[in-house]
């Protein structure tokens, strides 16, 4: 007699993967999250939030990309799970939501329970890091569709915001200042385009150390992306933010441009940041025009905000000096997630796109 087995998928070894994840799960809750795992849908109250004036809920999706294909080359799983819940949450914050919960899907060929386990955890020191919670998700295997060794993420967040504090970039206007806080590196975009540099192109070993990154350049390349929510939660206290872009594929030439209104653009002033060694590294190979730099990847500055040129000044001093939550990262990626801020460009009407300066 035939079993599901024999077809390539082992239920039991799904089981398996659950009881090794189980734990790692349950760190994400918090006091609003109703239920256990195995319910065929995750539930999450909404009781404390019914002050708000009134409540807006928002979603992001977004998966980490062939940034996987390193990971799989490497046999390194714990740093994808971070980039996934990153790429979502740090778009919702963009409009002034908090996240609260995420949900994850897994598609993979051959279902290892200790690279669930590894995948997951990345996935839950992500929530942690954005505070919000994993009530579910979903572990698909899919012998046939992906090799063995294959496999495929996407992260779904939901936040919540008072629709009257919600940031829309609608008072942005020319003389406004644009206020960029550094990437930990190439984040989770454009991982087609830097295989073709360094593994085509210079045919490099991702195994090979090199001094100017500190590290491998695998490891350099698998740099979690930078998660900045509790950044973003604590300025909207404090300051008058106009506007907020994630800088993701497009990079500051795109991105920027999708929350000021029309009729303005955007001179930046790319000597303006510190680049991580990556980027640098990069720069050095003199193969890339400049704009499809700053087109194709973050270059540094994985978000901006846009404020008033006198307010530009004290954003970037709080941000400089504030003391951050320590994170759960390997230590050499310790200095690269730390915030740098820099006043990086202006908002003008004399053009409209951007300029690079």
């Amino acid at each position: 007699m035939l079993t599901y087995e024999q077809s390539g998928v082992n239920i039991d070894e799904g089981n398996r993967a659950v009881s090794l994840i189980k734990g790692k799960i349950k760190e994400t809750y918090d006091k609003n999250v109703i239920g256990d795992l195995g319910n065929f849908s995750g539930l999450y109250s909404l009781k404390d939030f019914m002050k708000m004036e009134e409540p807006v809920l928002l979603a992001a999706t977004d998966g980490v990309g062939t940034k996987l294909k390193l990971a799989q080359m490497m046999d390194k799983h714990n740093t994808v799970g971070i980039d996934l819940v990153a790429m979502s949450v740090n778009d919702l914050i963009c409009q002034g939501a908090k996240p609260l919960l995420f949900l994850d899907y897994i598609a993979i060929g051959k279902l290892v329970p200790e690279h669930i386990d590894q995948i997951v955890a990345g996935v839950a020191n992500g929530c942690k890091m954005s505070g919000c919670a994993l009530i579910g998700g979903e572990t698909a295997e899919m012998p046939g569709m992906y090799s063995e060794e294959e496999y495929d993420l996407a992260g779904f967040a939901v936040g919540i915001a008072d629709k009257t504090k919600i940031v829309s970039g609608k008072d942005v206007k020319a003389g406004d200042v644009l206020v960029g806080v550094s990437s930990s590196g190439i984040h989770s975009n454009g991982f087609s385009f830097i295989r073709k540099i360094f593994l085509d192109t210079y045919n490099y070993d991702l195994n090979q150390y090199v001094e100017e990154l500190g590290m491998t350049v695998g490891d350099a390349l698998l740099t979690p992306t930078k998660i900045y929510v509790k950044l973003v939660l604590d300025l909207l206290e404090k300051h008058n933010i106009k506007a907020i872009a994630h800088i993701t594929g497009g990079g500051v030439i795109e991105n920027i441009t999708r929350v000021i209104p029309e009729g303005l653009g955007l001179d930046i002033k790319t000597d303006s940041w510190e680049k991580p060694p990556i980027f640098k590294m990069i720069e050095g190979f003199n193969i890339v025009e400049k704009r499809e730099l700053h087109k194709s990847f973050n270059m540094g500055i994985g978000l901006v905000f846009i404020v008033d040129k006198e307010d530009a000044p004290i954003l970037v001093d709080y941000i400089n000096n504030r003391e951050e939550d320590e994170i759960d990262v390997d230590e050499k990626y310790a200095e690269l997630m730390k915030d740098k801020a820099y006043v990086v460009g202006e908002v003008v009407d004399t053009h409209e796109g951007v300029e690079l300066c």
